[in-house]
C-alpha cells in the first residue's frame, strides 16, 4: 500500500512539472520609476538586488524556480509584491499614490520588513540582506523623492482625495 502511495506521489510530482506559471520577464519600463525620478547608481543597484525580483516587471529567477511546486510559491510572491509596489509601473500611478509608495518604502525598509526574510533564507540572495547603511541609503533616497514631489506639486495633489 505505501509503495503505491509513493509511486502515485512520484507520478504526481512529475506531472506537475509541466504546469508552470508565466514568468515575470516582460521588462516593460515605459512607466518605470527611473523615467521620472532620479535613482542614483548605488540606490539603483540596491533596488535591483533587494527589491526588483518581486517589485518590477523583470524577475531574475534562480534555478529552483523551474521546479514545481516551488515555482508556484515564487510566482505568488512576485504577483503579491507587484500588487503592493511595482517600480516598472510606478509613474502610471496618481501623484498621491506615488508619494504614499515612497512613504511605504521608508516604513518597510526602516522596520526591516523588506526584503522579506524568506528571500534571504539559507544564504539565498545574500546580496539582498541589507546592512543598516544600505537601508539608510534607500530611505534617504525615498525621502528626497518625497521632498521633490512636495516642492514641485501642490500639497493637495499629494494627499489621498477625501471621500464624500
Amino acid at each position: 500500500m505505501s509503495k503505491k502511495i509513493l509511486i502515485g506521489l512520484g507520478i504526481l510530482l512529475i506531472i506537475i512539472q509541466f504546469i508552470r506559471p508565466e514568468k515575470n520577464e516582460t521588462n516593460d519600463i515605459t512607466n518605470d520609476i527611473s523615467t521620472k525620478y532620479t535613482v542614483p547608481s548605488d540606490v539603483n543597484r540596491l533596488l535591483q538586488v533587494s527589491c526588483n525580483d518581486c517589485h518590477s516587471n523583470k524577475t531574475e529567477y534562480p534555478w529552483y524556480a523551474n521546479v514545481q511546486p516551488v515555482a508556484w510559491w515564487l510566482d505568488y510572491h512576485v504577483q503579491d509584491g507587484k500588487k503592493h509596489l511595482n517600480f516598472s509601473d510606478f509613474t502610471s500611478l496618481p501623484l498621491f499614490v506615488q508619494n504614499h509608495k515612497f512613504d511605504e518604502i521608508i516604513e518597510m525598509v526602516d522596520e526591516q520588513e523588506m526584503p522579506i526574510p524568506s528571500y534571504t533564507y539559507f544564504g539565498l540572495h545574500s546580496e539582498a540582506d541589507l546592512t543598516e547603511e544600505q537601508r539608510t541609503k534607500i530611505t534617504d533616497w525615498a525621502k528626497a523623492q518625497m521632498n521633490y514631489l512636495k516642492e514641485t506639486y501642490p500639497a493637495d495633489s499629494l494627499k489621498f482625495p477625501k471621500r464624500d
